[in-house]
Order: C-alpha cells, then sequence, then structure tokens
C-alpha cells in the first residue's frame, strides 16, 4: 500500500519552472484524493519560499513547508555537527535565506565548506579555494553529487563533476546531505508520518532520487522525462520497481498499486 508520495521538481514536474506533462493534473489529483505527498528536491538555486512562488505561477500551488531540500537539510547537518563553525559556501545562487543557524564565511575565514550547485558564476578561483581547505583538513559536505542538470536549452553540467575532482586532488571524500543520502529520504518519510515501506518517490534521476529512494525500503518510480537516458535502464545492477513514461501516469499507478 502507497500511503505517501515524494516527488522531485526539476525534470518530474517542471523544467526551467515550466510544467512538464501531466505535473498540473498530478498535484491536483494527489490533493484531492488526499494523499499526502512532499516535494524533494537538490535545487539550490532557489529558497523554499521562491520555488513555492514559481509552483504557483506554473500552476502548481503547494505550500512551502510541503517543500523538503538538500538546502534545508544541509543546515540541519551543520547545527549538528560542525555547531558554531563558519561556512563556507560555494553555491550558484544565494542560499542563506534556509542556511538557518548557520555563520556563513569567506574562504579565508572558513571552517567548513557547503558545496552547492554549478553554474555560471561558479569559477576556478572558488573551486581552487576549495581544494586548499580540504587539502588542509577543513571539512567539506556537499548537497548532492549530481553530475548534471537540465535546462530549457539542454544538459548542463553540475557540481558533482566537479566534487570528484576535489576528491580525488585532495584525498579526500565528501559527504552528500542531499539526495541520495539515505538520512534525506527517511526525514523526508518522517516528515510525511508515514513509514519508508509505504511511500513511493518518483524522480528523473535512477541513481540519485529512485534507487537512493528504494535502498531506504522506498518504492521507486524512474520518468522519463528531465535528465532521464534510456542508458538509464541498461546495466546488471538495481533496476526502479516502475517506469513510466511522465508524472501524468503516477495517477494510474498509484490506482494500480491501491487498488481498493
Amino acid at each position: 500500500m502507497v500511503e505517501g508520495v515524494l516527488l522531485d521538481i526539476d525534470g518530474v514536474l517542471t523544467v526551467s519552472w515550466e510544467p512538464l506533462t501531466g505535473a498540473v493534473e498530478t498535484v491536483g489529483s494527489l490533493t484531492e484524493q488526499g494523499i499526502e505527498f512532499r516535494l524533494v528536491t537538490n535545487t539550490s538555486s532557489r529558497s523554499r519560499r521562491e520555488i513555492a512562488a514559481l509552483l504557483d505561477r506554473a500552476g502548481m500551488p503547494i505550500d512551502e513547508d510541503r517543500i523538503l531540500t538538500a538546502v534545508t537539510s544541509a543546515a540541519r547537518y551543520l547545527v549538528e555537527n560542525h555547531r558554531g563553525a563558519r561556512c563556507l559556501v560555494v553555491n550558484q545562487g544565494d542560499l542563506s535565506g534556509d542556511l538557518q543557524g548557520v555563520e556563513l564565511a569567506d574562504a579565508g575565514s572558513a571552517e567548513v565548506v557547503l558545496l552547492g550547485g554549478a553554474g555560471p558564476d561558479i569559477g576556478y578561483d572558488a573551486l581552487n579555494a576549495v581544494f586548499r581547505l580540504a587539502l588542509d583538513g577543513v571539512p567539506t559536505v556537499a548537497l548532492h553529487r549530481n553530475a548534471r542538470y537540465q535546462t530549457a536549452e539542454g544538459p548542463a553540467l553540475d557540481m558533482g563533476a566537479f566534487i570528484v575532482g576535489i576528491e580525488a586532488a585532495a584525498g579526500v571524500e565528501i559527504p552528500v546531505v542531499g539526495k541520495p543520502a539515505a538520512a534525506f529520504f527517511r526525514a523526508a518519510a518522517a516528515d510525511l508520518g508515514i513509514e519508508t515501506s509505504h511511500t513511493i518517490m518518483v524522480g528523473d534521476d535512477v541513481d540519485a532520487d529512485v534507487l537512493g529512494a528504494q535502498r531506504v525500503g522506498m518504492t521507486g518510480v524512474l520518468v522519463k522525462t528531465g535528465k532521464f537516458l534510456p542508458a538509464d535502464l541498461e546495466g546488471d545492477g538495481p533496476a526502479p520497481d516502475h517506469v513510466i513514461d511522465d508524472v501524468g501516469r503516477l495517477p494510474e499507478l498509484l490506482r494500480q498499486l491501491n487498488p481498493q
């Protein structure tokens, strides 16, 4: 039985904040049927309030309390594990609004580093500063390890591609606080108030969204939109529990899983 639904945003509900096929109808269907759902995203370019406003303009009015981001997860992680430490944030966009309780710093005074999303404003100097801090033993954490993200113009390189280089050059391992971290999915299920075994996760990233959720006992659903590639379904490794063409097919899948 599926009692709760987690939905990725970028590539599932929207691309460049324009609604994808069936997204508006699916959100409306979940609301009308009283099915608990949360939006879970590694997006680091917008605050929860901004995301809610953009979704509202796209025809999906959703309260910001239903939006769980890697940034809010990072704030909780930093307060719990590096309380009081001055934090250098490397990200395309301002994260300060959702980093409650975290003291921000520049590279010269940083005691911990948070890597967010890449973009045109993230250059060599910023990434080299992170590398040097890592060499000096300053702990570094990342919102995600996404290697790419989808835009209206096509795929764009994301921070995950640079994280691999920093780890190799500095000889460190950078933990992730957003998807696919198990703690992120368990926190999302706890926010729903539903056991992971009764929760379904819908995403376009087979590793970060779908398989990450399946590892904590959720049902994983891969959509063939956003960053999906046919190669995602090849190989001998774990496979998604379900694959659908787009999020508009989700209500039908839920009826199949919950026939009564």
